[in-house]
């Protein structure tokens, strides 16, 4: 598997998902400012993945600590900082609570101890998730038709996560079963995460991919040409509301007009129970460029007003099935006792 996302030598090592697909980019980072300023600079996006950068932002920021006296000011600096980067994502809070936990359980350790604790449980972390998006691949296959077109939005590959991917972890399992099947990949306005990503991953897999624009769904949906749409998630209300990039929502709305079944694929880190519904989810704006530019030139009138949401909202009355490690659950949904 193509790790996003990985810990050599006391240092976290990404591929710059910006320079994708026509390079491929490590850097690496020594600090934990440096890992949040890639999560908003987009060298690092997805929520899972983001989830795991945070983890070792924080295992970065404690390693540098040199005095027992200093951490817990230290701690809460790195936290704050690590919080401020991606509004929308879940699994970057959860990442944090979790690391938080690690962190007040490991007071009473010596500085060394508690330093190799908080690396050890951003590790995990990592391999959880892998093991957690395969898991989801399992539960999602039986629910691609052989022979089928399968629609899904942005990018959610192993490049979205710690590995195998959520919702193309699925497309990727119903493959690996040995079902006949084609994606159609949205590009994925502004940033193209579909056409960059998404078309990458599965072309390295041998996976047939179609690209096309983000407003020609409708139009092959009308055509017969897809019959079922997979999609990740950033965050999920406990009444099943979905956050996930922006055209997810258009994209959901078309499919029930013409009877597709579309499903969400995520961890159950994505879904946030404090949240009643996707009316209360935090959606990010980003940098008016994004859209005034492609390939770093402009492409309108540079003083033209312009909004940038990263996220739209799915309400869950559009979703057929949340496909998550634990199983698909069905609507209505009710998350408030499945954590």
């Amino acid at each position: 598997m193509l790790p996003a996302i990985e810990w050599k030598k006391n240092r976290v090592v990404m591929i710059d998902q910006r320079k994708l697909p026509l390079k491929e980019i490590y850097l690496e980072y020594r600090r934990y400012d440096q890992v949040a300023r890639a999560i908003e600079t987009m060298v690092i996006r997805g929520a899972p993945a983001i989830g795991v950068a945070a983890a070792y932002g924080v295992a970065l920021g404690v390693l540098a600590v040199r005095s027992g006296k200093d951490i817990d000011r230290a701690f809460e600096k790195i936290t704050r900082r690590l919080e401020r980067t991606r509004p929308t994502a879940r699994n970057l809070f959860w990442a944090l609570e979790r690391m938080r936990r690690t962190f007040d359980a490991s007071r009473g350790l010596k500085l060394a101890d508690l330093k190799r604790r908080m690396l050890d449980e951003a590790r995990a972390i990592e391999t959880e998730d892998v093991a957690t998006n395969e898991a989801i691949g399992r539960h999602g296959r039986d629910l691609i038709p052989d022979g089928a077109t399968v629609l899904t939005h942005c990018n959610a590959g192993e490049l979205a996560t710690a590995g195998y991917g959520t919702a193309v972890g699925v497309i990727r399992a119903a493959h690996e079963q040995g079902k006949k099947i084609r994606v159609f990949s949205d590009e994925t306005r502004p940033f193209l995460q579909g056409a960059r990503l998404t078309c990458w991953e599965l072309d390295r897999r041998g996976i047939p991919v179609v690209l096309i624009t983000d407003n020609m769904a409708g139009w092959f949906m009308r055509k017969g040409e897809i019959q079922v749409v997979v999609v990740g998630a950033d965050r999920i209300a406990r009444n099943g509301d979905t956050a996930n990039k922006i055209g997810t929502y258009s994209v959901a709305v078309l499919a029930k007009e013409h009877g597709i079944p579309f499903y969400v694929a995520a961890p159950m880190s994505t879904v946030d129970a404090g949240l009643a519904t996707g009316d209360e989810i935090p959606i990010e704006e980003r940098d008016p460029r994004e859209v005034r530019e492609a390939g770093g030139r402009c492409i309108t009138l540079p003083h033209i007003a312009v909004r940038n949401p990263a996220f739209d909202v799915t309400p869950a009355k559009h979703i057929a099935g949340i496909i998550t490690e634990k199983g698909v659950f069905r609507p209505p949904y009710d998350f408030r006792r499945v954590q």
